[in-house]
């Protein structure tokens, strides 16, 4: 019986505590999870090799922008989709080792002070869609035409309508660090909804991500 009861005792704390006196983490707290990094300007580059010199996993969303200098030659840039911010997929121990490469400034805060995590669909949804829709940045849109994505890796997510001259753009804006970007889409492609469907008013999240349009 003693045996029985000091074992239950060990799996409720295994299910109740993320981290032991010594200072460990638990398996789930352990997890490596991506967050938001907030870089110096013009410095996020540097910070992505910084990060793989470190054997750091990582992610700079960027996107391709064409550039015609003063004499006249043009140029295809890589730029970052969302400037002084970079993605980590890290432990919680690893904190310190990231706020310690030259160029990251800090960490994006959620609830409570503390960084707040990305959930995997997010940053897989990024990765996926971004060159596939061409996305490319754009200001924050709060009123306009509201539309659902039928298809690709974007589906089922709804956004602003942005008519341009042979295609239809939707502005989608990350949450967690508070950027809009738009991406391509096919008219076909959009399912128009009503003005006043219930919840339109405010951002529309995402089941499976943080990811939201406005």
């Amino acid at each position: 019986m003693s045996e029985i009861w000091h074992r239950g005792i060990d799996q409720a704390s295994s299910r109740t505590l993320d981290f032991f006196p010594d200072g460990s983490c638990a398996p789930t707290s352990c997890a490596p999870k991506w967050f938001a990094a907030y870089t110096s300007p013009r410095h996020e580059k540097r910070v992505r090799q910084h990060l793989e010199i470190r054997q750091i996993e990582h992610f700079l969303p960027l996107y391709r922008a064409h550039r015609k200098w003063s004499d006249g030659s043009r140029v295809t840039l890589d730029l970052p989709l969302f400037p002084s911010y970079i993605f980590v997929r890290i432990q919680r121990a690893q904190r310190v080792g990231v706020l310690e490469v030259p160029g990251v400034l800090a960490f994006v805060d959620g609830t409570g002070g503390e960084p707040a995590s990305l959930p995997e669909a997010e940053i897989d949804a990024l990765r996926s869609g971004i060159s596939v829709r061409n996305a490319q940045p754009h200001p924050l849109l709060k009123v306009g035409q509201r539309a659902r994505i039928r298809s690709g890796a974007f589906a089922g997510m709804t956004g602003i309508v942005v008519r341009m001259k042979y295609s239809y753009r939707i502005v989608l804006t990350l949450d967690s660090i508070i950027q809009s970007f738009a991406v391509e889409v096919d008219g076909e492609e959009l399912e128009i909804l009503p003005p006043h469907c219930p919840g339109l008013h405010a951002p529309q999240l995402l089941p499976h991500s943080g990811l939201i349009f406005v």
